[in-house]
């Protein structure tokens, strides 16, 4: 199988730390920026890369963000301002793939690297602060095109232009748009998502893994 027509149309790192004026840590990494050139893809991420807060962001099941421009380009038209690569402070601004309806645990050969879906974003308050746009996360959220994150199974180096092949994807079904329905609006289904549990970042599976075993009893 194969995303075919889809390709990466930017590749973002951090172009500068913001500061958080009262918040700890006291700088985020959300500024991401396109970068010329192959970049190389670690365990952890895109070289260049930084993810401050360590607790809620990167790690290996959150090494590398991506975000679909169909999705900016509703928000560019819902508030009516340029949102270029990097502005979401995703490292992937992808074109012709749908992640909404990426299938949790699916696996896409970018260049070299290999990387796995392994959960859907969650929109912070820094997101919001950063925009100036006070009910941004309420809104993000009900819209629901949360972006996806991604694990790196092989490691390599990619480049703005390479295309997004979907080499194998579970047969779960489970797609990105339910997980984040499911944990954000509809928490009395959570027990459907115990087929993504291998997928998840191992820093949530625990929470998760609990929720289901509650609903269950």
């Amino acid at each position: 199988m194969s995303g075919t027509g889809a390709r990466v149309s930017a590749v973002c790192v951090v172009g500068e730390l913001l500061p958080l004026p009262g918040k700890r840590p006291a700088t985020s990494g959300i500024d991401k920026r396109p970068v010329a050139g192959r970049v190389a893809v670690g365990e952890l991420g895109l070289d260049g890369d930084v993810q401050v807060n360590k607790k809620h962001h990167g790690g290996e099941g959150q090494a590398v963000y991506a975000y679909a421009q169909a999705d900016a380009d509703h928000w560019a038209a819902e508030l009516d301002r340029e949102l270029p690569p990097g502005r979401f402070g995703e490292n992937l601004r992808t074109e012709g793939l749908d992640l909404v309806g990426a299938v949790v645990g699916e696996r896409w050969r970018i260049g070299t690297a290999l990387f796995e879906v392994t959960a859907p974003r969650t929109p912070c308050a820094n997101f919001a602060r950063w925009w100036d746009v006070p009910d941004l996360v309420k809104r993000f959220a009900r819209h629901g095109a949360t972006g996806a994150y991604l694990r790196v199974l092989e490691t390599g180096e990619l480049g703005a232009g390479d295309a997004v092949q979907v080499v194998a994807r579970p047969d779960h079904g489970i797609t990105l748009g339910e997980q984040f329905l499911i944990t954000t609006f509809q928490k009395h289904r959570v027990a459907e998502l115990a087929p993504v549990l291998p997928y998840v970042p191992v820093k949530d599976r625990a929470r998760l893994e609990q929720r289901i075993a509650a609903r269950l009893r």
